[in-house]
Order: structure tokens, then C-alpha cells, then sequence
């Protein structure tokens, strides 16, 4: 599942592609991709002007003229594919191989542009979803999230609070849990323990004050230099133009299971840790 890093890329690309498009119309090819039927989800949005897109946690947010947006979240397969002048250059997400011609068996939602273009949502496990909301929806959903870990409302002192509330949860449980922070994933969050030498099976009462400031530090640092490098081509994710992200080459600890801790020399571990992969160096995080 794409991270912060990821979606942040394929927002800023899908961004320059569709913004100040007009919509055409919408094909569903699968009820269960939307959160409205066929008919109503085409109503909506035909005519609708894309304003702009941006991100919130992971899910990208389709402004479109008229008070509606277009919520998506790619889950574990999600794609997005742009395709101009009947030739499909841009792809985001989660690759399908050679994507072929489109529409393909994976196809679910497509908006088609006034101008000729097309937007593709495909997507091989059918997790991923498409979903037009109203003000008021829009609001509701984006409460669910914790603040972003890259602005000022994400600092020592909230992430303290949190830690204070939670003694007895991991830390790492405790970055992960998309209600208390937006965005972090598996990659990231064992990356961010890893610059901060914490270990993140430790429980967050154990934390000293300044790990958590040098958590916090930590945090917003692999995931500048994550959106810098366009995200962790990790499993299946690609970039909106079908490229793949470089942050792979920047990881010091994740998928490294067996391998030399590049900091210390000592050997990278892998545990099951709410139920996720967790990697850590037991030699220079304590």
C-alpha cells in the first residue's frame, strides 16, 4: 500500500495532468469501486470542472467545481492511468503490467475529458475506491485522520501527548494507527525508528523526552527526502509517468532482513509486529 511519499507523487503528477479539466462523463464498470450508482455517480460529475488535487493521509481528493470531490484511496492494487491524444503516457499507483489497451479486465471507474482525455482508476483486488462527496461527507471522512506529520500541528509535544495516552502501545503501533497520525506506513515508520535509534517494538512509555523529539525529527525527515527521491518503488508502485520511485536506494533498514546495518555494522533483524513486517537494528537502537 502506497504511503504519504507515494500519494503525495502521484497527486503533484495527477495534479499537472487533469487540473482545469472538463468532464465528459463517467463509465462505472464496477458498482462496488463507487459509492453511488452508475447514474448518479455520470450526473454528478458530468460537466464538472477538476479544480484541483490534492492529499490527506493517503487518500487523493479531486476538487471539482460545483462543491463535490472525488475521494480515492489505491488500497493494496490501485492505479491511476492518464491516457492523452489515445495514447496512454501516464500511469500512478500500483502497475498492471503492460497496461494494454483500456479499457482492460481492471478497469473500474473512467472519467472521460471534454478535451479527449481519459482517467483511469484500475485495479486488481478491487479494494482501492472511488467516491463522490459533498462538503459535509468530505469533512466527515478526513476527521477520521490524525494531523499530517509534516506540518507545525505535528511536533515533540503532540507526539508526546500521544505517547503519554498510549504508555502501553508500541511505538510503532502507535505511528501506524492512521487516527493518531496521517499517512505513515509500514516503510517509513520502521525507517523513521531506524534514523531516530529507537527501536519500535519499545513501548511508548518507555520513550525518554528527547527520543521522542528525536522521533519526531526523524519522521519528518525520511519523509522529506521519501517525496524528494518520488517514493519507494517497494512491490508494485510506480509514479504517474510509469517511472519508478528512488527511495528504494535510500533505505537503511526495510527489506534489508540478513544485511549490515549501514550505520553500525551489526546484522538487520525482521519481527511480525501488529501483524506487519517490522525491521530494526538491535545494536544501535535501543
Amino acid at each position: 500500500m502506497p504511503e504519504l511519499p507515494e500519494v503525495q507523487t502521484v497527486v503533484s503528477q495527477l495534479d499537472t495532468k487533469i487540473k482545469n479539466k472538463i468532464i465528459l462523463k463517467a463509465e462505472v464498470l464496477a458498482p462496488r469501486s463507487v459509492n453511488l450508482p452508475a447514474k448518479d455517480f455520470l450526473k454528478v460529475v458530468k460537466d464538472k470542472k477538476v479544480l484541483s488535487v490534492s492529499r490527506r493521509a493517503k487518500l487523493i481528493i479531486i476538487d471539482l467545481a460545483g462543491e463535490w470531490w472525488l475521494l480515492s484511496h489505491l488500497k493494496m492494487t490501485g492505479q491511476f492511468v492518464f491516457c492523452d491524444n489515445k495514447k496512454c503516457t501516464v500511469s500512478g499507483g500500483h502497475p498492471i503490467g503492460n497496461i494494454g489497451e483500456l479499457p482492460n479486465k481492471f478497469s473500474r471507474v473512467i472519467l472521460d475529458f471534454k478535451d479527449g482525455s481519459r482517467l483511469f482508476f484500475n485495479d486488481i483486488r478491487r479494494f482501492g475506491w472511488v467516491r463522490l462527496v459533498n462538503e459535509e461527507q468530505l469533512k466527515k471522512e478526513l476527521s477520521k485522520y490524525g494531523p499530517e506529520p509534516l506540518t507545525s500541528s505535528f511536533n515533540s509535544k503532540f507526539l508526546q501527548s500521544i505517547c503519554d495516552r498510549y504508555k502501553n502501545r508500541k511505538i510503532k503501533q502507535i505511528l501506524l494507527d492512521q487516527s493518531l497520525i496521517a499517512g505513515l506506513g509500514n516503510i517509513y515508520v520502521d525507517e523513521s525508528c531506524f534514523e531516530a535509534k529507537i527501536l519500535p517494538t519499545r513501548t511508548a512509555g518507555s520513550l525518554s523526552e528527547k527520543e521522542i523529539s528525536d522521533l519526531t525529527v526523524a519522521i519528518k525527515k525520511i519523509l522529506r527526502l521519501a517525496i524528494s527521491k518520488k517514493g519507494t518503488s517497494a512491490n508494485t508502485y510506480v509514479l504517474t509517468d510509469g517511472s519508478k520511485g528512488n527511495m528504494l536506494n535510500y533505505l537503511k533498514v526495510y527489506q534489508r532482513t540478513g544485511q549490515k546495518c549501514k550505520r553500525c555494522g551489526g546484522t538487520i533483524k525482521k519481527v511480525k509486529l501488529v501483524g506487519r513486517s517490522t525491521h530494526f537494528c538491535d545494536s544501535c537502537q535501543k
